[in-house]
């Protein structure tokens, strides 16, 4: 039983992980510029906390989650800044002093992993989302779901891992055929792309006060 729990959460993390927003665009421009490893774990950053919020959800923690739904407005308003800052950051960034880093090992996969970990605990539609889902697996009908819980969070951050090193290991592959030229528009792109993403979270939220 416990086995189709953990397949079960390896399914929902695939499926929470796999649309490319912000994180995605993130962990491909890292990959580009700063190697795999660092692709990798800021992907693990975000497996993490969608193992955080599937645990909330699972285990029905409704304290946690009526305290996100009614600090929802700031949560997000502070996503929508950050996501603003990283992309103008990406932006001006220079590629090239980013491989050199990299090359001479300088590369913090630390802060890799808690900035996009930081930032995906900025996106409290992730706990709904998690809600939904796991509401359809049923884990509190069952004799043990404390157990049963703790492997379908096993299973979404499995599942997540697996997105993350699938995308990651494909970017990397063609990496060597980008020259400083293209890595200079990704970044330019890139920044554009998070910036973007961080200014429709700030008119969204907006909209749904003044609605």
């Amino acid at each position: 039983m416990e086995a189709i729990f953990f397949l079960k959460g390896i399914i929902v993390g695939l499926l929470g992980s796999i649309p490319l927003g912000p994180v995605g665009v993130l962990c491909i421009q890292r990959t580009l510029n700063k190697g795999k490893m660092s692709g990798f774990m800021s992907g693990m950053g975000a497996a993490a906390v969608d193992a955080i919020f599937a645990l909330i959800a699972a285990l029905g923690l409704t304290f946690i989650i009526n305290f996100i739904e009614q600090q929802r407005f700031f949560i997000q308003l502070i996503g929508g800044i950050v996501l603003i800052i990283m992309g103008l950051i990406i932006f001006y960034k220079n590629p090239v002093k980013q491989m050199r880093k990299h090359k001479q090992g300088q590369s913090n996969l630390f802060h890799d992993f808690i900035s996009v970990f930081l930032l995906t605990l900025t996106n409290p539609v992730a706990v709904f989302l998690f809600v939904a889902a796991l509401a359809s697996i049923d884990v509190v009908s069952v004799e043990s779901p404390i157990i049963s819980s703790l492997f379908v969070v096993s299973g979404v951050f499995g599942g997540a891992l697996l997105w993350w090193f699938t995308l990651i290991s494909l970017v990397d592959l063609f990496r060597k055929k980008f020259r400083l030229k293209h890595l200079w528009w990704i970044n330019k792109i890139a920044g554009v792309l998070i910036a973007a993403f961080g200014i429709f979270a700030i008119f969204a939220i907006f909209y749904m006060v003044l609605k």
